[in-house]
């Protein structure tokens, strides 16, 4: 007996459905990078989950988030932070480029970093574009290297 499948509305799925589905989405492009995921159940170390690669010694302890975003309570963890933007997903390491922000734009002085010491971003900036440029990665990517650094 044949399935009838029927793709969803992202914009239709609850808070815990979409974090689900960007999980598998972000892990389909991490297999063509060479890396299975291991999800976790209570953020470990601030991460969401474990990419490991086939070469059996590269692990990246990696924070999902729905935007691009930074937080001071994710310092000196050695995390990766995933997000999706208008068709590209992005794993950059957390404490590389928050230096690379916080010394190149204004997000130190920001009331969001200096009082909550997080700051996320829906819309990305030509200059956040051009610090996020070497992070990118797609999803039609068979045979590709991960971005310089990784």
């Amino acid at each position: 007996m044949a399935i009838k499948l029927a793709k969803v509305e992202y914009s239709g799925l609850n808070a815990r459905q979409k974090e689900n589905y960007n999980f598998l989405k972000v892990s389909a492009v991490l297999a063509d990078y060479g890396f299975m995921t291991m999800r976790l159940s209570d953020d470990w170390q601030g991460a969401d989950f474990i990419a490991q690669h086939v070469d059996g010694g590269t692990f990246l302890k990696v924070q999902l988030k729905s935007r691009l975003a930074f937080g001071k309570k994710y310092t000196g963890k050695g995390l990766y932070v995933a997000f999706f933007y208008e068709g590209d997903w992005y794993l950059y390491p957390h404490d590389e480029l928050l230096k690379r922000v916080l010394e190149e734009t204004g997000v130190g002085k920001t009331a969001s970093w200096m009082g909550r010491g997080g700051y996320s971003m829906g819309h990305l900036s030509q200059q956040m574009r051009a610090l996020l440029e070497e992070y990118k990665i797609c999803g039609d990517t068979r045979g590709a290297e991960l971005p310089p650094g990784h």
